[in-house]
């Protein structure tokens, strides 16, 4: 087995319950907040602008549009140019709910670097986040 496939496979066992223990304390699915959160980053898109930055179907989409929209945390508003395509973008709700979904876990995750790594744990990890993130990059694009 080559050793960044040993790496890998170890990331994944690591993150995982990490990511569990995050999960406990949100709301909503990772699919809706990541679309909030592309909302966030970017603003307004299309469904198919969505459909394509998050490597999900265009059905799918629209069904996670559909279910945010009415819980008032996306708005569509129609194109001008093109009747047949509409904006999405979030509500004023939905940027707060998004921050209170991004937030959810942060206060567990920061007692637990405080209490089980040590200051060069802490540095180390500190270091892994820009590489970690430079993963995440190319996430969608593979």
């Amino acid at each position: 087995m080559p050793p960044s496939l040993d790496m890998s496979l170890a990331l994944q066992d690591a993150l995982r319950p990490v990511m569990h223990r995050l999960d406990r304390d949100r709301t909503l699915s990772l699919g809706k907040l990541g679309l909030l959160a592309r909302l966030s980053r970017g603003g307004a898109a299309s469904a198919s602008e969505l459909a394509h930055a998050l490597r999900i179907s265009p059905q799918a989409v629209t069904i996670a549009v559909r279910e945010l929209e009415d819980g008032g945390l996306v708005a569509r508003t129609p194109d001008p140019e093109d009747r047949r395509r509409s904006w999405i973008d979030l509500t004023e709700a939905g940027r707060e709910r998004y921050e209170v979904e991004r937030r959810a876990g942060a206060p567990w995750l920061a007692q637990a670097i405080e209490e089980r790594l040590d200051d060069a744990g802490r540095a180390s990890l500190a270091a892994a986040i820009p590489v970690l993130a430079a993963l995440a990059e190319g996430a969608f694009d593979a």
